[in-house]
C-alpha cells in the first residue's frame, strides 16, 4: 500500500510511518517546503500548502490513502485569544485546505483517516460517550466540530472518511507521559484536583493499530472512537503510574494551582471528567494490544530497578 501522511514528524506520525515501513508498504511525507529526497528507503515526500488548498498531485499518484495528522499542538499554558487561532487554523483550516486538493485530482486516493479527538463529546460526567453521542461545549467541542467538517470536500469527492476521535495517547517517547515522568521519578506525582475525574486514554501502539486496522476497512466511515475500552480516573490513573515506576505519588495538586500553572487547558482537558467507549472499532473487530492502564504502562515504561541489597 501506498500511504500518504501528514505529520508525519510528529509521535503517531513517526510510529505509523515506522509500523508501515516494517510491512513493506511507501509511506510519502506530505511537508510544507520543496520536496527532498528521503534517506529512509521507502519513504517519499510530497509538497503541500494548507492553506492554499495545494498538493504536489504527481507526487502523491497511487497513494491508496491519506492519513492526516497534522496540527499545532494543544499542549498546558494559557490560551490566549492568538494561541486559539493558530489551533483553529492549523486544524480546521487545514484540513479544509488539504481536502479540497485531494477533491481536485483527478486520480485521488480512495481513503482519508483524519484527525480528530474525544474532546468532541466535553465533559460526559457519568455518562459514557459513543460515537452516537451529541457534541459537547467549550474550545476543543467547537474544534472538533469544525475539524471534522472541514472533511466535506473529500467526502463529496468520493472518498471513504473516517474521523480519529483519539484519546490521549500514552507513550514514552512524547505526549503527556513524557512530560510527567519527571515529577513522578522524584516522587512528586500526585492526583490533580479531586482525582475523580476520568482520562480517556490509549496506547501509541494501540493508536497505530487501530489506525492501521481502519486503513484496511474503507467500510468504517464517519467517527470512530480511538481510545481504551475502560477510562481510568485520574486518582487510578496516578497510583498505576507510581506503581509502573516503583515510585510513591503522595503529592496532591489542588485545582487553583493547577489553574494557575496551565490556564485554560485546565478546564477542558486536565480536569475535565471525559469517558469515552471505542464501540464502532470493537464492533468493527479491532482487538486491543493494550486494553487496561495497568498492561499499557507495564509495557511502555521500563521495569523499576528492585532495591539496593534485595
Amino acid at each position: 500500500m501506498r500511504v500518504a501522511i501528514t505529520g508525519a514528524t510528529g509521535m503517531v506520525g513517526r510510529a505509523l510511518t515506522a509500523s508501515l515501513l516494517a510491512d513493506g508498504h511507501t509511506v510519502v511525507t506530505l511537508v510544507r517546503r520543496p520536496p527532498r529526497r528521503s534517506e529512509t528507503p521507502g519513504v517519499e515526500e510530497a509538497e503541500w500548502r494548507a492553506q492554499q488548498g495545494r498538493v504536489d498531485a504527481v507526487a502523491l499518484g497511487g497513494a491508496e490513502a491519506v492519513v492526516h495528522l497534522a496540527g499545532e499542538p494543544f499542549g498546558p499554558g494559557l490560551w490566549t485569544r492568538r494561541r486559539r487561532r493558530l489551533i483553529r487554523r492549523s486544524r480546521v483550516e487545514g484540513t479544509l485546505g488539504l481536502c479540497r486538493a485531494l477533491a481536485g485530482m483527478k486520480h485521488r486516493p480512495t481513503r482519508l483517516l483524519s484527525a480528530s479527538g474525544t474532546h468532541f463529546y466535553g465533559a460526559t460526567g457519568d455518562t459514557v460517550a459513543t460515537e452516537e453521542g451529541p457534541s459537547g461545549e467549550g474550545f476543543l467541542a467547537e474544534l472538533c466540530r469544525g475539524w471534522e467538517e472541514a472533511t466535506l470536500p473529500a467526502r463529496e469527492a468520493g472518498m471513504s472518511v473516517a474521523h480519529l476521535r483519539s484519546g490521549v495517547v500514552l507513550a514514552r517517547e512524547g505526549g503527556m507521559l513524557r512530560s510527567l515522568l519527571p515529577l513522578y521519578r522524584m516522587g512528586l506525582g500526585g492526583r490533580l484536583g479531586s482525582g475523580a475525574q476520568h482520562l480517556t486514554w490509549i496506547s501509541l501502539v494501540d493508536q497505530v493499530g487501530a489506525i492501521r486496522f481502519l486503513l484496511e476497512r474503507p467500510d468504517v466511515t464517519g467517527p470512530v472512537n480511538l481510545c481504551a475500552p475502560e477510562p481510568v480516573s485520574n486518582a487510578d490513573f496516578t497510583r498505576a503510574l507510581a506503581k509502573a515506576l516503583g515510585r510513591p505519588a503522595v503529592v496532591p495538586f489542588p485545582s487553583p494551582a493547577i489553574h494557575v500553572a496551565l490556564g485554560g487547558f485546565t478546564e477542558e482537558s486536565a480536569l475535565v471528567d471525559l469517558r469515552a467507549r471505542p464501540e464502532r472499532l470493537e464492533k468493527a473487530g479491532y482487538s486491543f494490544l493494550l486494553p487496561d492502564i495497568d498492561s499499557a504502562l507495564s509495557d511502555i515504561l521500563p521495569r523499576p530497578a528492585p532495591p539496593v541489597g534485595a
